[in-house]
């Protein structure tokens, strides 16, 4: 029977001790990361084009964690009947922050783009924690040759504008970045909406690139089940989540808020749905833009931890039901 961190003879409760991701184990070594997922943070907002705020976002998400922290023998779900996050499923570390170099977007995205490579080198998955979306670009860079890789995109915004005044790695770039990546085959974005950086050319090159483009109301006229299935079989999948992504009613510490977003099940059920595929794999995800600043409540981080530790949980399930 599993054992529970707190017979070892402390209760540990989520206000105590160090605030990992999930209390995971620090690793500092990023030479010797032995586990299946590998938490890393990108604190970089450089690429912001208004409120700045998601440097923070890392901190945030980290703090919030602990509240589904209590050191139960994984995480039973009653409406599944099945226990997730336990550690014969999933072995999980956190790695700390790649370092943000301030004024610098280059050699702040050569970091990051240097860490997740290196967590891909030791076999674990990342999870990166952002900053602005800006960081998406160097994180999916650091997958070069590990295609092909279709990227699951949730977000209010398309961010697949190109180059404005010399403005390549911009939090409104990061998809079109991706684009021009040989290992990025597709791409299905979901919860675009009201009006945004990017122009009408912006969306006929996104559509030329390979992607499906779904707003809200789209997703929800489809159901789950049927935007799943527009998401093609055998392909590997790179998640992508924008807080914007939901609603600013339950997601408002964000610096970019668009109303008529997303419900917290809607895109849950979409990634669990996707992690059941016996056709094709999660390999990694980011979830940015949490400004922690303007939402005192901290609903936004909680929001973000809970739904990352949903889907690793859920991915990491499947994988050692298909063993």
């Amino acid at each position: 029977m599993a054992k529970h961190g707190y017979e070892s003879g402390r209760l540990n409760l989520p206000f105590v001790g160090h605030c990992t991701f999930a209390k995971a184990p620090i690793c500092t070594d990023w030479n010797a990361i032995d586990a299946d997922v590998a938490i890393l943070g990108a604190p970089n907002d450089m690429g912001t084009q208004w409120r700045s705020g998601a440097r923070f976002g890392p901190r945030g998400i980290r703090e919030a964690s602990t509240l589904f922290s209590f050191g139960h023998a994984g995480a039973y779900d009653h409406e599944d009947d099945a226990t997730y996050l336990t550690e014969d499923q999933v072995r999980m570390v956190d790695v700390g922050d790649a370092d943000i170099v301030h004024t610098d977007m280059q050699s702040s995205n050569d970091n990051i783009e240097s860490a997740v490579r290196q967590i891909l080198a030791c076999g674990a998955m990342p999870v990166v924690l952002g900053g602005d979306h800006s960081i998406h670009a160097p994180v999916i860079k650091a997958f070069e040759g590990r295609g092909p890789i279709h990227i699951v995109h949730f977000d209010a915004h398309l961010d697949f504008v190109d180059e404005r005044h010399g403005v390549r790695y911009g939090h409104g770039n990061p998809l079109r970045r991706a684009s021009e990546m040989d290992h990025i085959v597709g791409m299905t974005q979901m919860g675009i909406r009201n009006v945004s950086s990017s122009n009408r050319a912006d969306y006929d090159a996104a559509r030329e690139a390979g992607s499906q483009i779904l707003s809200v109301r789209d997703v929800r006229g489809l159901g789950c089940d049927a935007v799943v299935d527009m998401i093609p079989q055998g392909r590997d999948y790179y998640i992508t989540i924008d807080i914007d992504g939901f609603d600013p009613s339950i997601a408002p510490g964000t610096g970019t808020p668009s109303h008529g977003g997303f419900l917290y099940y809607e895109v849950l059920e979409i990634i669990q749905a996707l992690a059941k595929r016996s056709h094709g794999r999660v390999v990694g995800m980011d979830l940015v833009e949490v400004a922690p600043a303007y939402d005192p409540a901290g609903v936004t981080s909680i929001l973000a931890a809970q739904l990352l530790m949903n889907s690793i949980g859920f991915i990491f399930h499947a994988r050692a039901q298909a063993r």
